[in-house]
């Protein structure tokens, strides 16, 4: 491990010089918590206050204890705000309509103590009678999570599934079964969407990011770590502009139009990558973490030797980003992959299972024509497309070998990958006119293979989206969501097949 300065370089960048130190609590890997999977308390929501009347770009100062009483803050980002400077952020050009697989009895997901309804599980792909009509651009769902956003073509969001953290954004943290339009946000244009496992990320076409949901560890970024933010606030950023969002457990990273990287949240596992797990002791037995509040800069980037000498790379902006449970992943502009946070079960791709605190160079795509385009994270692995194909490693199995380093995976060799679903161990892939899905069981359906095969170790095509085009997948951890092109009279035909589930 080593620290980090920085020097004042030309043209306002920072020129990293290194350190090696000694670690400090990191003797052996810390043993992970799986995400929600046995998560069974819910914790009685705070009573909620008065929306703050102060301006939302000046974040509360003073910092609360986790178990505060949830606080609301008014958001000032509307398109009537004149800034010729601002280059306005475009949703995505595919549209469609939202397909559906899984479970809808979110207070069932991932939690062992309660009994599935089997009404509520849904094991071929469905329409959603609330989106009738309503073209999407944007779904948004996370491997933690049983909640979702959806962005439609016209900027517009809904939430659905658990709210106990004030998730979906709409004021409250009462039980909502349906489809809920976040109507805090019908001011803005929304863009893109993010969401953790209690918490979400709204970006607007201006560059500002909205948060809401659970804040115990400051993962809204708001300044401070009030225990619920009901509606979504303004995160504490002023720097610039930002371009990407993603948020992992109880974690989110930023990207700036500069393609500069900035993380906040919980740092237990080094994945904010500001080499630290942020541990403390608060007396001589009790353990705290010193948690980011508001947006940091993730300021160093290095590649180790193979006797684990750390060399910095330099000219990193970066291009795509995602977060696991508890690790975080991203690929630069030069199509460099990194990642770090949490190393168990190999999911960081550096053939030893180690945890890393600054983000480090995944050596097997280094070469000529051997970079990556994408990537996608699941709880305990990660997803990387590029020239040479698809790839995974960490695991995808609750037993069994892990891949500590990149695996090609064999059976989608040749496939032109457009879009890939990490859910808590299923995998789901939009690959030209078709959908592939694999994972073990148990599943909640999220698979869409059919009542009759649940689970498949190997990947299987959707039968009942065979001819299909399907823009954009993402998970939740029992469910899929997919947006299907619905443009030609065969896109029409497929999605009509489906039937309809209301919420």
């Amino acid at each position: 491990m080593f620290t980090a300065c920085f020097d004042a370089g030309d043209a306002g960048r920072t020129v990293p010089c290194i350190h090696l130190v000694t670690p400090i609590h990191h003797s052996s890997m810390t043993p992970e918590k799986r995400p929600a999977e046995d998560e069974e308390e819910q914790e009685e929501a705070p009573k909620k206050l008065k929306e703050d009347d102060t301006s939302p770009s000046v974040a509360t100062e003073a910092i609360q204890e986790e178990d505060d009483s949830s606080q609301d803050s008014v958001g000032s980002d509307s398109a009537s705000s004149s800034d010729p400077q601002k280059k306005r952020l475009s949703l995505p050009k595919d549209r469609g309509t939202l397909v559906f697989t899984g479970c809808t009895q979110w207070e069932y997901i991932g939690r062992r103590n309660l009994t599935g309804i089997p009404a509520q599980m849904h094991y071929v792909p469905r329409r959603i009678s609330a989106f009738k009509g309503i073209r999407l651009a944007y779904v948004a769902s996370h491997c933690t999570a049983a909640h979702s956003i959806f962005v439609t073509e016209e900027g517009k969001v809904f939430s659905l599934g658990r709210n106990e953290k004030g998730q979906l954004g709409i004021g409250d943290t009462e039980v909502h079964n349906g489809v809920m339009s976040m109507d805090t946000m019908a001011e803005f244009t929304v863009v893109m969407a993010a969401v953790g496992r209690n918490h979400t990320l709204l970006l607007t076409d201006r560059g500002s990011v909205f948060a809401c949901g659970d804040n115990k560890s400051g993962q809204c970024g708001v300044g401070n770590t009030t225990a619920i933010i009901h509606t979504p606030s303004r995160i504490n950023f002023k720097d610039d502009k930002i371009t990407k969002i993603a948020c992992g457990g109880e974690f989110s990273l930023i990207v700036d139009r500069k393609g500069y990287l900035y993380s906040f949240g919980l740092p237990e596992y080094g994945q904010l990558g500001h080499n630290t797990d942020g541990k403390y002791f608060i007396t001589s037995n009790k353990l705290a973490y010193q948690h980011e509040r508001v947006p940091r800069r993730v300021p160093i980037f290095v590649e180790r030797s193979k006797d684990g000498h750390p060399t910095p790379v330099t000219d990193v902006q970066i291009a795509e980003i995602a977060c696991g449970a508890n690790h975080s992943a991203i690929v630069d502009t030069k199509k460099r992959p990194y990642s770090w946070g949490f190393g168990g079960y190999g999911r960081l791709g550096h053939a030893e299972p180690k945890d890393e605190y600054i983000p480090r160079l995944i050596k097997f795509f280094d070469g000529h024509n051997r970079g990556v385009d994408k990537i996608y994270c699941g709880s305990t692995f990660t997803i990387a497309t590029g020239p040479l194909g698809i790839f995974l490693w960490g695991q995808t199995r609750r037993t069994g070998e892990a891949n500590m380093y990149p695996k090609p995976l064999q059976d989608l060799c040749g496939w032109d990958i457009r879009s890939v679903g990490c859910s808590f161990t299923s995998v789901v892939v939009a690959a030209e006119e078709s959908v592939i899905a694999w994972g073990p069981s148990p599943t909640y359906g999220e698979l869409g293979l059919g009542e009759h095969i649940k689970s498949s170790p190997q990947p299987k095509e959707v039968k009942s989206l065979e001819g299909s085009h399907v823009v954009q997948v993402s998970c939740g951890m029992g469910y899929t969501l997919m947006i299907v092109r619905d443009e030609t009279e065969k896109d029409k035909e497929i999605l009509e097949k489906l039937k309809e589930i209301t919420l």
